[in-house]
C-alpha cells in the first residue's frame, strides 16, 4: 500500500502544481474567468474587491505549494484538504456549464466539472487517509492512557476487582440467606 501511495500522490498533485505555476506565470487567464466570482465576494468582503489578478496569484501559489507538499508526502492530509478547498471555487468559476447555452461548450464544461468532482473525491479520501495509523481523534482520546501506563493498567484492574467483590457479596448473601 505504501508503494501505491507514493505513486498516486504525485499523479493526483500534478495538475495542481502545473496549474498553479501556470497561474502564477499568467494570472490574467484565470483572473478573467474568476472576475464574476471575485466581484461577488468583493461585495461581501471589501478587502477582496480590488484587482482580480491578486487572488488568482494567491490561489496559484497555494495550489503549487500544496501540490508539491502533497506529492512529496509532507503533511499529506493538510495538503489534500488545502487542494480540495482551492478546487471548489476554481471549478465553480472555470467550468460553470449551467451558464452556457451552446450545447457543445456546455458538454465540454460539464465533462471538466465532473472531472474536478472526481478529483475532489480523491482529495477528500487522501485527507482522511492515516496510513493505517490511529487518527488524531483516537490518539487524543487515549493520550492519558499512553502517558500514564500505570493508570492504563490500574483502571481495568480496579473495575475487575469491584465486579469480583460485588459478585462475592452476592454469593455470600445467597449462601447465608441474608440480603
Amino acid at each position: 500500500m505504501a508503494v501505491l501511495r507514493k505513486l498516486a500522490r504525485p499523479l493526483l498533485a500534478a495538475p495542481f502544481v502545473t496549474g498553479g505555476l501556470r497561474t502564477l506565470h499568467r494570472p490574467e487567464t484565470v483572473a478573467e474567468a474568476a472576475r464574476p466570482v471575485i466581484q461577488e465576494i468583493g461585495k461581501r468582503i471589501p478587502a477582496l474587491a480590488g484587482d482580480p489578478l491578486q487572488p488568482a496569484r494567491v490561489i496559484g501559489a497555494i495550489q503549487a505549494a500544496a501540490g508539491l507538499t502533497f506529492a512529496t508526502g509532507r503533511a499529506p492530509r493538510l495538503s489534500a484538504l488545502t487542494l480540495a478547498a482551492t478546487l471548489v471555487p476554481t471549478s465553480l468559476t472555470a467550468h460553470a456549464f449551467w451558464t452556457v447555452e451552446d450545447p457543445h461548450e456546455r458538454a465540454r464544461r460539464r465533462s471538466h466539472f465532473l472531472t474536478d468532482l472526481s478529483t475532489l473525491g480523491g482529495l477528500l479520501i487522501a485527507a482522511v487517509d492515516t496510513h493505517g495509523k490511529p487518527s488524531f481523534a483516537h490518539r487524543s482520546r487515549h493520550a492519558l492512557d499512553h502517558r500514564h501506563p500505570v493508570a492504563a493498567v490500574r483502571r481495568p484492574v480496579e473495575a475487575a476487582a469491584a465486579r469480583t467483590v460485588h459478585r462475592a457479596k452476592g454469593v455470600a448473601s445467597s449462601l447465608t440467606g441474608t440480603r
